[in-house]
């Protein structure tokens, strides 16, 4: 039987582990919590946007800017986005089993990552990345992802790809994400509608926003007087568009990865419990085996005495 003092050694180290892990788990609750406020307060703004594009888009007389023109499809850049760090379950994993069970027809693959964990699995893969983006921060703001916004459309306008397919987590409750695949480029008004709309978790604190609707005007119910011309709106809004688009992605893949984490450190937490109260039982039998045989050589050396 292993010794009473290695048994408290262990009981020790098991003690200190669970208070990290306890800790790291109320601390990932919050930051993802955060992430969703975020999101969800860009909303509105989003909205009247969509809204807006979506009815000089529908205008016939209206020439649409680069970014909006239909293009037959020559090249196609996956965008990865992981977390930097670890210990957040199969929130990595599972974003790269989708990309490659999605792109495994593309050899060699045009790729651009977004976070360490994407950037190491590119490499071991010896995938091609064009561009790697890392150290968004727990809360993005979205002068930190303007610059992946401006990669994305710079090279669309460029022709260097002509489709933009994004591989991501989508947050759907505190206990449940998924992996979200999402097309970028060529643009779709209601994708994008889409997008700012899954932030919304199906449970919990914000899920009753489920319930608002918002949809895209295309009639005229209202004439407006653009200056300088609709076309140089469009121009500059769809960039703008594409930038809010990112942000929200990043923002719920943040939301996904802080929600993976606080799962994973709880079940680190509950097992450590659960091995603490092994060990604890363990060290009660240890310590009684102990304490009797000290009473049997007691009794043997007081019977010989006689």
């Amino acid at each position: 039987m292993e010794s009473i003092q290695n048994i408290k050694k262990r009981l020790q180290s098991i003690h200190n582990i669970n208070q990290i892990t306890k800790a790291m788990e109320l601390v990932a609750a919050t930051k993802m919590r955060k992430s969703q406020e975020i999101a969800l307060a860009t909303r509105p703004y989003a909205y009247a946007v969509l809204n807006l594009l979506a009815r000089l888009s529908e205008q016939k007389e209206i020439k649409l800017p680069p970014l909006m023109e239909k293009r037959s499809i020559q090249n196609t850049l996956y965008l990865i986005v992981s977390s930097d760090k670890g210990l957040a379950g199969s929130f990595n994993s599972a974003v790269f089993r989708a990309f490659e069970k999605f792109a495994i027809k593309e050899d060699p693959a045009t790729i651009a990552v977004v976070g360490e964990k994407a950037y190491q699995y590119a490499q071991k893969r010896n995938l091609k990345v064009v561009k790697k983006f890392i150290h968004f921060g727990d809360f993005t703001s979205p002068e930190e992802t303007k610059p992946l916004a401006d990669f994305l459309i710079s090279g669309y306008l460029e022709k260097h790809w002509d489709r933009v397919i994004i591989f991501s987590m989508s947050f759907k409750s505190a206990l449940r994400q998924e992996v979200l695949i999402r097309q970028i480029f060529p643009i779709d008004l209601n994708e994008i509608k889409k997008t700012i709309e899954e932030i919304i978790p199906e449970t919990g604190k914000f899920a009753e926003l489920a319930a608002e609707r918002h949809t895209l005007q295309t009639e005229s119910t209202q004439e407006y007087l653009i200056e300088p011309s609709p076309e140089l709106v469009l121009r500059d809004l769809i960039p703008h568009l594409i930038a809010m688009q990112m942000y929200h992605l990043i923002l719920e893949a943040n939301a996904s990865e802080h929600a993976a984490r606080r799962l994973a450190m709880k079940n680190a937490s509950d097992n450590a419990r659960d091995l603490a109260e092994q060990l604890q039982l363990l060290y009660n039998k240890s310590r009684q085996a102990a304490i009797t045989n000290e009473i049997i050589e007691t009794t043997v050396a007081a019977e010989s005495l006689l």
